[in-house]
């Protein structure tokens, strides 16, 4: 007898079992369960419940659930069933007060089941286990109920529950997993001089911070003594000159506004060999996360420790990038987004940004370490980053003394768009055409001369050769021992 046939009889004496057994009290539950887990509204009404928690990782298990269930259900609904085929099971007998509305889809794999183990996965590699256990033992209910409401067999359920719990994982290519605690760094000696109400500090309070819960009545709330400055409006250029003559007359520098202000602070710290007090503003920049730092509070602790680490620092044409810096089409993205960013709010301006870029852009070309290449995107990373792709976002150490050099090439082979797709989705599909390495130097030049380069979310073009070198374990920043 061929395997196939022996399952598919085992697979109708198991619906059969299921069929005969009676769960006294559950008869109205387990249907209703079913039902509300149409068109994946369970799941949605889980995923909103989770994201208006005001815990990150709840929504971030929010966020990936309905990634997977978007993934997961047209997979099964679009190819599985269409494949397959296979005849819902007869209901001759089934008792009338646990039947549902039976879908005219086929029948192999089930999608109920399917969206609920994506769903549950999902939310297992965010939240905590109180939430996980939880969420797992309901989609555990809607695969059951999917056999005791007579709509499918077992192993419709099983394999359904397996695409599910695959297409979770998967979810970790498409956005990596939160890096659990904060990255490595090198403790330094106390802060010099420290004084619990501000004394000696100079806060710098840069226009992108206008609107935030940073402002110079929070921080004099919180450090009586300190100076604030407060430069709502100014370029680039009066920026950069407010914090250097801030640094040349405080014990501590304080910066608040976005990744950009917070590189021209560290570049000011150096110079004048200060302390960095990073203050989120309006939400944490990717360094300040990175630290640890989510809001004024954290950064209000921190200084009050007294606590303070070394980090890497990253130089390219004399300004200091704390994230990365980028060549292609990256900073072309940059200028369109700050352009409607006020008006329209930083997602919606990336989108448009991209999709203006998708349209025009071509393919730079330049020579890298000596080596002529056409490509997309350069990506230089400050310290090594994790996950796989031409646009990472997660580090495990901040003083490791390598640069993160990642290259997306362009060849007849990977047009326009699919290169696009592959820096949004973290490196799926980039095979050969991305290439991945870590340095403590690198040099670019362009056969046109300059090179338009995006560092820290600000752009600038330099002219004749660039070289991006690591400042090891150079940059002192406040951050609350342990």
């Amino acid at each position: 007898m061929r395997l196939s046939s022996r399952l598919g009889r085992l697979d109708r004496r198991l619906f059969a079992m299921v069929a005969g057994a009676r769960l006294h009290g559950l008869e109205r539950f387990v249907p209703a369960l079913s039902r509300v887990a149409d068109n994946s509204l369970l799941w949605a009404g889980v995923a909103g419940a989770l994201a208006v928690s005001g815990h990150r990782p709840l929504r971030r298990a929010a966020t990936r659930g309905l990634l997977a269930v978007s993934l997961a259900s047209p997979l099964v609904n679009l190819v599985g069933k269409q494949a397959f085929g296979r005849n819902r099971p007869s209901l001759d007998g089934f008792p009338m007060a646990r039947r549902v509305k039976v879908p005219v889809s086929a029948s192999f794999p089930s999608g109920h089941s399917a969206s609920a183990a994506a769903f549950a996965t999902a939310v297992a590699m965010e939240a905590p286990l109180v939430v996980a256990a939880p969420v797992a033992l309901l989609a555990a209910a809607v695969c059951f109920s999917r056999v005791y409401t007579g709509v499918h067999y077992p192993g419709d359920v099983l394999v359904g529950a397996g695409i599910g719990v695959a297409t979770g994982l998967v979810t970790r290519r498409l956005w990596p997993e939160a890096v659990t605690g904060a990255p490595r760094v090198v403790t330094a000696p106390p802060m010099p001089g420290h004084d619990l109400d501000g004394q000696g500090v100079v806060a710098v309070i840069g226009s992108a911070a206008g609107g935030a819960p940073v402002t110079a009545e929070t921080v004099r709330a919180s450090l009586s003594k300190a100076e604030v400055v407060e430069v709502p409006g100014a370029d680039g250029q009066d920026v950069t000159g407010l914090m250097g003559e801030a640094a040349a007359r405080a014990r501590v520098l304080a910066v608040a506004g976005d990744d950009g202000t917070v590189s021209r602070g560290a570049r000011a710290a150096l110079e004048h060999r200060r302390p960095l007090l990073i203050i989120p503003a309006p939400a944490p920049g990717h360094f300040a996360g990175a630290l640890g730092l989510r809001d004024t509070q954290d950064a209000m602790t921190a200084y009050r420790s007294g606590g303070m680490v070394a980090v890497d620092v990253g130089e390219v044409a004399g300004r200091v990038f704390l994230n990365s810096a980028g060549l292609g089409v990256y900073p072309e993205v940059v200028d369109r987004r700050e352009s409607i960013e006020q008006r329209a709010g930083k997602w919606p301006a990336l989108l448009w940004a991209l999709s203006r870029v998708l349209r025009t852009a071509e393919p730079e070309e330049v020579v890298i370490d000596g080596v002529p290449r056409r490509i997309w995107t350069l990506f230089v990373g400050n310290c090594l980053y994790d996950s796989r792709g031409a646009a990472p976002r997660l580090r495990r150490r901040l003083e490791d003394g390598l640069l993160d050099i990642r290259v997306l090439t362009a060849t007849s082979r990977l047009p326009r768009l699919r290169a696009f797709t592959s820096v949004l989705l973290g490196g799926i599909g980039l095979s050969r055409h991305y290439q991945q390495w870590q340095a403590d130097t690198l040099k670019v030049s362009s056969p046109s001369g300059s090179v338009r380069v995006a560092c820290d979310g600000e752009t600038f073009t330099v002219s004749g050769d660039v070289e991006f070198v690591k400042r090891p374990r150079s940059l002192l920043v406040v951050r609350p021992e342990g």
